[in-house]
């Protein structure tokens, strides 16, 4: 059987289904074979022919999983797929009882696996670590259950003690997490919920890349996972978790709720819903999903006090408009009793940093329980802008402060290794367009600065071209 524009992995943890850019373009029909297809296959491309033709035809891939396993469809492949392995770690732990009854062994099995996968300072990879657990139930672990979702790449440390670390996935695309050690014995994991990024927010680096896929909820959790495991024993014991890594958590809902449900749970990894912090750029619907679904806390990434200048460094303003957003806040807040969102305020200097600026920030977050955090900028190569001079931070956080507003400055952690925040990632051959500069911030530096990348982005286009010309020619 030959399906030459589609590429399939399934796990039985979920399903993921990626599709080359050529393959997106038509799904009228289905692909065609040399006999009459599985029944199974053709039901799965029965169900996801819809879905599959609303994917964005710009990104490098798509992806899509069934995130319940135990749904009527995730029954019918179950059965069809006996020789496949369940990758536990997305799984919920009632999910993980029902998997586990379904293999003949009793409920308590199931926490005395769920306590090795994620507790008792154990975190188990393979059957092998499972200790305690009776040899039927540990030989049907070994022929039925997948339990690593990533492989560690590398572990780059920076100079103030934070450390990188680089996965590889099962398609081959790479991902980092972040570990920052913090004062007061707090460390804190930053985790990536995508490969790349959809939102093409001008200042960061990740946007570049465009988006690749989602991440899975196995994929998510077990970055937290890999990191106590990992560096327990060096950084101390990790105590926060920050969805502030690759990718806009939002936009991949489904796997994010379900992994944040995975980590505090009170007997696997066990974090305070307060100390789990899933940032957003703006997506107003699932924002209000989020907040109405999820006790963890939320940061919204604000960093402008006009439409006007959010527009251009943050294009989803574009659809959801700072109002709409502003208004959501404050309405979905008032049902939520002692909580404060986290506003996340970039600075760059000459655009959103002006004393006008401070004042705006003051009446826009007025009715919401909050707090702000202002970010220096960590600068990158083929950047546009520059950070705001310390100075002139502590100054706009005192106007802040002096009226009212809880506000903090957070240090850039990690920044020498491309470790900080708006760092992460590695652009690609397909890369995000920089967006048109608003007249009142062209300087001649920003202008000489844009001209520079344009010509860098064409040049590495042409080049990758005429690489593909001549593989075509046989040379």
């Amino acid at each position: 059987m030959d399906i030459s524009c589609v590429s399939t992995t399934m796990r039985r943890a979920g399903l993921v289904v990626a599709i080359k850019p050529a393959s997106l373009i038509n799904h009228t029909s289905l692909p065609t074979f040399g006999k009459p297809p599985p029944t199974a296959l053709f039901r799965l491309f029965s169900s996801f022919r819809r879905r599959l033709s609303t994917a964005s035809t710009s990104l490098p891939a798509a992806s899509i999983e069934i995130e319940n396993i135990f749904d009527a469809e995730g029954d019918e492949i179950e059965t069809k797929g006996k020789g496949l392995k369940m990758l536990l770690k997305g799984m919920r732990y009632a999910e993980l009882e029902k998997w586990v009854h379904s293999h003949g062994f009793r409920p308590g099995q199931s926490m005395m696996l769920w306590k090795r996968l994620y507790g008792n300072n154990i975190w188990a990879h393979c059957s092998d670590e499972f200790e305690g657990l009776n040899k039927d139930f540990k030989e049907m672990l070994s022929r039925h259950a997948e339990f690593r979702a990533l492989s560690l790449k590398d572990i780059i440390a920076a100079s103030d003690g934070t450390r990188k670390i680089l996965f590889t996935l099962e398609d081959g695309l790479v991902i980092e997490t972040v570990v920052i050690p913090c004062s007061r014995g707090r460390t804190t994991v930053c985790v990536s919920s995508q490969v790349g990024c959809a939102m093409n927010c001008q200042f960061c680096y990740t946007g570049r890349m465009g988006l690749r896929r989602h991440l899975t909820a196995a994929e998510i959790v077990e970055q937290a996972v890999f990191a106590r495991r990992l560096l327990t024993s060096e950084v101390g014991s990790i105590t926060n978790v920050v969805f502030m890594g690759m990718g806009e958590p939002l936009h991949n809902i489904e796997n994010v709720i379900r992994a944040v449900d995975i980590m505090v749970d009170e007997h696997g990894l066990h974090f305070s819903p307060r100390k789990v912090t899933v940032s957003t750029s703006g997506l107003v619907p699932q924002l209000k999903r989020f907040l109405r679904e999820s006790n963890c806390a939320l940061a919204v990434s604000l960093n402008a006090t006009t439409d006007e200048v959010r527009s251009w460094i943050m294009p989803i303003n574009r659809k959801y408009s700072m109002g709409l957003l502003l208004e959501t806040l404050r309405e979905e807040l008032q049902f939520k009793r002692n909580y404060k969102v986290l506003f996340e305020y970039v600075m760059l200097a000459g655009v959103n940093d002006s004393m006008d600026d401070a004042k705006r920030l003051i009446n826009l977050v007025q009715g919401i329980p909050c707090k702000i955090n202002l970010i220096s900028f960590n600068p990158h190569s083929g950047s546009l802008f520059k950070p705001t001079p310390e100075e002139k931070m502590i100054e706009f956080r005192n106007v802040l402060a002096e009226a009212g507003c809880i506000v903090f400055l957070r240090l850039s952690r990690g920044n020498d290794q491309m470790a900080a925040c708006g760092q992460l990632g590695k652009p690609g051959e397909i890369r995000a367009p920089v967006l048109r500069v608003p007249d009142q911030f062209l300087s001649s530096e920003r202008v000489e600065k844009l001209l520079k990348l344009k010509i860098r982005l064409a040049t590495e286009k042409l080049l990758g071209l005429y690489s593909v010309v001549e593989m075509m020619n046989g040379r």
